[in-house]
């Protein structure tokens, strides 16, 4: 069934619409906090947190965007806000969970040593660009729905994730 019908019943009331809408989303909005956050325990419990939030804002939800935009932006606010909260600590610092423990959960992206070193590298970056360049190089978003979910000017997404790229070179420059 389509997502934006599946929003509008679920907007309505529709309890079935909604459990299916956001079963079909809670894999791809683990992923995502998995990649920024690094932490499989914290990216549970993000998870968690959007898809109650979603639950409580559904009606809100007006299908401008795909319904899975829309719950990337309620993830990264409140991965922004666990990572304010938390400004004075890394976010691998949290829990004592390792990069090692989120292989089995996203064995595709982290298969080799060169993937990881390099998820490894971006782990170090700031939040404010590091999810920008996952939102583009992970999941396809362009700069103006990257723009749109983390509600900040277009000319700063390119700006952040052009920073990420630049840093991520120049950690390799050397190669693989």
């Amino acid at each position: 069934m389509d997502e934006l019908l599946l929003a509008q019943r679920a907007g309505k009331g529709d309890k079935n619409a909604l459990k299916t809408l956001l079963s079909m989303n809670y894999k791809m909005v683990f992923g995502y906090l998995l990649k920024i956050t690094m932490n499989q325990e914290l990216a549970e419990d993000l998870t968690q947190e959007t898809m109650i939030k979603a639950i409580k804002a559904i009606k809100t939800f007006k299908g401008r965007s795909k319904f899975s935009t829309w719950l990337i932006s309620i993830a990264s606010n409140a991965a922004k806000d666990c990572f304010r909260k938390s400004s004075k600590k890394k976010i691998s610092e949290l829990h004592d969970n390792s990069i090692a423990s989120t292989q089995s959960i996203e064995e595709d992206y982290i298969q080799s040593e060169k993937i990881t070193l390099v998820i490894q590298e971006l782990n170090k970056l700031p939040e404010v660009k590091r999810i920008p360049f996952v939102l583009k190089h992970y999941y396809n978003y362009s700069y103006e729905e990257i723009a749109h979910i983390l509600d900040c000017p277009i000319g700063t997404v390119r700006s952040r994730i052009h920073y990420c790229v630049k840093e991520l070179r120049s950690k390799f420059k050397g190669g693989l």
